[in-house]
């Protein structure tokens, strides 16, 4: 009887360890029992392997699922029926067009994504990548100081095209770039909008082309960054965003108290969670009208398949990626890129929870990773994105189902808890 218990509580023991959090970075990829790196840099299974996995800092690159291609479509909402939350979705696309984390709503026709009391707020993003292409949005942004809405495009090596509201500024938009994750605070700009953010419709569009990206406001082009303008000599390359991108819908709380001090400054300065809005409404909000998505023809190197987009060289620039036939789906949140059919005798209804936890559903953290006054995630620049936990829990709603699925702080402290006494039981029993 002694050994029978020993070996349940010694069974218990693993369970807690297999929960323990895995950072990945370049110079540290993922092992290969969670072998994808997550967009905040830690290692699962899952869904840490779809949208935003990192194949660089994964085990390798085919950890991660292929990426679905570009769909050219108007979204209007009516409802949420096209959004999968993201303990949900195993990567059919052409079942759900959006994932998301947080708590969206849907009111007059339009999205809004809302950011509870001390939560990270809501990450609404596309499942499928543009690899060139035009998105246009009409916005109304979020407001207070320490609180940032974004429309931005972002690939899974960290390429993104941004624009972005600080909501102690609500007469400007940000428009900024990265490559790869490396950050270069000379390459954001104000544009000024025409009247306030917060209070007025207005409409914003990236066009994204090989040769140069524009940014536009309500029509008026804002800023214009031509490729050639990015020769970098010293790396004998291009540092323009090249690589097939997600968009995403974001609101989060860049001004919270554990975020580095340079990105709280770029902020605006500490969110106030007993702001006017927290008090009359219950959270933050910010508000999307119709999104329309053209695709472009991607580079002519790219191949012919017809379904995804995979990456085939570390180099991760724009001919390393091809067109390919690979399925984009996983059968279960224990699969991952390098055994997709894990779990298909599971019933898709069941999927979901028999994964191990907080290994197969990342946490948001809020951003994209390359926020101002981080260190980066760029192989010029570390991996500013995998140190520590945010001290804040995704969304606030009772219903156990709508959370990101990923643990708090709390509770990691809670499970570390746990631990000690399962260790201490286990002395005991067997003494």
């Amino acid at each position: 009887m002694v050994r029978f218990v020993s070996s349940l509580l010694l069974a218990s023991l693993a369970t807690f360890a297999s929960a323990k959090t895995i950072s990945c970075s370049d110079g540290s990829q993922c092992p290969e029992e969670f072998p994808c790196c997550s967009q905040y840099g830690q290692c699962g299974t899952g869904a840490y392997c779809l949208g935003g996995c990192d194949p660089l800092m994964s085990y390798s690159l085919d950890s991660c699922v292929a990426n679905p291609i570009c769909k050219s479509k108007t979204y209007k909402w009516d409802n949420l029926d096209s959004a999968a939350l993201n303990t949900k979705y195993l990567g059919n696309a052409s079942k759900s067009d959006w994932v998301y984390s947080g708590e969206p709503k849907v009111k007059d026709g339009n999205l809004i994504l809302t950011m509870p009391k001390n939560s990270v707020g809501t990450l609404f993003a596309n499942n499928h990548y543009v690899w060139y292409g035009k998105i246009k949005g009409k916005v109304k942004s979020s407001r207070g100081q320490g609180v940032v809405t974004g429309f931005i495009l972002l690939s899974d090596v960290k390429d993104e095209i941004d624009f972005e509201f600080v909501g102690s500024d609500l007469n400007n938009v940000q428009t900024n770039y990265y490559f790869q994750g490396v950050l270069d605070y000379m390459n954001g700009a104000n544009a000024s909008v025409s009247s306030n953010t917060f209070e007025e419709w207005h409409e914003y569009e990236i066009d994204w082309k090989p040769e140069a990206i524009t940014w536009s406001v309500d029509g008026e082009v804002k800023r214009t960054l031509t490729k050639e303008s990015t020769w970098n000599e010293t790396g004998k390359r291009y540092q323009f965003p090249q690589t097939p991108s997600r968009m995403q819908l974001s609101l989060w709380p860049a001004g919270q108290a554990s975020n580095a001090p340079g990105t709280i400054a770029w902020a605006g300065g500490e969110i106030d969670w007993n702001s006017e809005d927290i008090q009359k409404q219950g959270y933050y909000s910010a508000s999307f009208g119709e999104i329309t998505v053209e695709c472009y023809d991607p580079p002519s190197s790219a191949g012919n398949g017809t379904e995804s987009y995979i990456l085939t060289n570390k180099d991760a620039l724009a001919n390393s990626f091809k067109l390919s036939n690979n399925d984009t789906v996983l059968a279960s949140l224990g699969a991952t890129g390098l055994n997709p059919s894990l779990g298909a005798s599971s019933s898709s209804s069941s999927s979901s929870t028999s994964s191990s936890g907080n290994n197969s559903i990342p946490e948001n953290r809020g951003g994209s990773g390359n926020e101002p006054g981080t260190t980066g995630s760029g192989s010029s620049s570390g991996s500013g994105s995998s140190s520590g936990d945010s001290s804040f829990s995704q969304g606030s709603s009772d219903d156990s189902n709508k959370t990101n699925g990923a643990a708090s702080p709390n509770e990691h402290a809670m499970r570390g808890s746990l631990f000690a006494v399962l260790v201490a039981i286990v002395v005991l029993v067997t003494l």
